[in-house]
């Protein structure tokens, strides 16, 4: 069992309670630094917490976190963690790539690691962790032009920064190929990966945006969505759920949304999964038993660091035909024999 509870200064500490005996492994904490979205983001900070939550659970250890609230908050909650309490910090997102780099380099001693940024040259006391997110999301994008209805499809993001792009251009990219093997003209709102310019609400926080983005996509003929912005995604699942799941459809991205956004599970086809949660834990282990080294994680298909989620309650709706070649072209991607890039 696993509890949450505030503490002073912003701080949460969950805390393993393993049947009234605390392991020796409780001497080891592992620290997260969230991004702006929140820990319960129901993505990549959540997903990112999910990981220390494991091992805690796995390994009887201590987990903390700190949220940011803003940009402004990562040098502050990254320097209040400092100090030997943190076993290994562990920073979530791109943008705190620069606070990260500055904390790791003026305190050579502590291990970090983070979460989809990857330095070059490495830093000693650093794992970067990065995901080839465009692959899963060319299956995404693949299956999304092939239930279409409209031939209309759409994606907006966040940011537009590379751990968002990634997601649009692997969506772009795999309803091309859709296109290229069908002859068909399934067209994507949202985003044109050459010109690397498109739809963003420049916020991983406002659901009224994911609800006035999913709008504005729907009324332009598009009846799948893919909303890479966080939270923001929930607004545009709630609309969805209005206008009912005939009219439009979400692919989720970072965790299988079907089993976070539970109240509106019925609008997911499926989600884009990056498995923060799994590499998350890889670093803490790989701290507890001294096999640490700075340096480069990549999640691909091939190791399972990135997929699709089930269908679910599309499971029927999915014709077999499109679930075979969608498997085929998983293959493909992971043998070279296809290329994602368009």
């Amino acid at each position: 069992m696993l509890n949450k509870g505030r503490l002073m200064g912003g701080v949460a500490v969950a805390t393993a309670l393993l049947f009234g005996s605390i392991s020796s492994a409780a001497a080891f904490t592992a620290c997260q630094v969230t991004d702006t979205g929140g820990i319960d983001d129901a993505g990549f900070n959540q997903t990112a917490w999910k990981g220390v939550q494991d091992a805690m659970e796995a390994k009887g250890i201590e987990g903390r976190f700190l949220e940011s609230q803003a940009e402004t908050d990562y040098e502050a909650n990254l320097n209040s963690l400092l100090g030997g309490a943190c076993d290994v910090i562990i920073t979530v997102g791109f943008l705190m790539g620069d606070a990260t780099k500055a904390a790791a380099e003026a305190n050579p001693d502590q291990k970090f690691s983070i979460v989809d940024f990857a330095y070059d040259p490495t830093i000693p006391n650093v794992v970067g962790q990065v995901f080839a997110t465009e692959q899963a999301a060319f299956l995404a994008g693949y299956l999304a032009a092939g239930m279409s209805e409209t031939g209309v499809i759409g994606t907006f993001g966040g940011i537009n920064i590379p751990p968002v792009t990634v997601f649009m251009d692997g969506f772009v990219h795999g309803a091309e190929y859709y296109n290229e093997k069908k002859g068909t003209d399934v067209t994507v709102l949202g985003w044109d990966p050459e010109d690397k310019d498109g739809l963003f609400t420049n916020n991983f926080e406002s659901l009224d945006d994911g609800r006035t983005f999913a709008q504005n996509l729907y009324d332009e003929g598009a009846d799948i969505v893919m909303p890479v912005a966080g939270p923001v995604g929930l607004g545009s699942a709630a609309l969805a759920d209005e206008l009912g799941t005939d009219k439009l459809k979400i692919v989720g991205v970072d965790a299988d949304q079907y089993m976070t956004d539970t109240e509106k599970q019925n609008v997911y086809l499926t989600s884009v999964l990056k498995r923060m949660d799994a590499t998350v834990q890889a670093v803490i282990d790989s701290v507890m038993d001294d096999t640490f080294e700075g340096g480069v994680t990549v999640g691909t298909l091939e190791n399972d660091g990135v997929g699709l989620a089930p269908f679910h309650d599309f499971e029927d709706a999915v014709p077999a035909e499109l679930k075979s070649e969608i498997e085929e072209i998983k293959a493909g991607i992971i043998d070279g024999s296809i290329s994602i890039g368009g």
